[in-house]
């Protein structure tokens, strides 16, 4: 399944991400923000199970703003797991 999520709080536009049917990922995008930094993040999740991505995520702050690309993705996911 593909999904977009548009992120909020971050330089970050957009997040496509696409999961199989059991929740892994197979496949994550980031559109803007820091390239080299989300690129790492969608290389090291691929593979992963979302839920365990999502623990790993949530809550990760960048510079006070509450929120920051990881943390993000760990919102994406979890709409996208509803949509499964």
């Amino acid at each position: 399944m593909k999904y977009s999520y548009f992120p909020t709080g971050v330089c970050s536009r957009q997040i496509n991400l696409e999961l199989d049917d059991n929740g892994k990922i197979t496949s994550c995008e980031f559109v803007g923000g820091c390239s080299g930094n989300t690129q790492g993040i969608c290389m090291l999740v691929k593979g992963m199970d979302a839920k365990d991505a999502i623990d790993r995520l949530k809550g990760i702050d960048c510079r006070g703003r509450g929120t920051s690309c990881p943390d993000q993705l760990s919102k994406a996911l979890e709409e996208a797991l509803e949509n499964i």
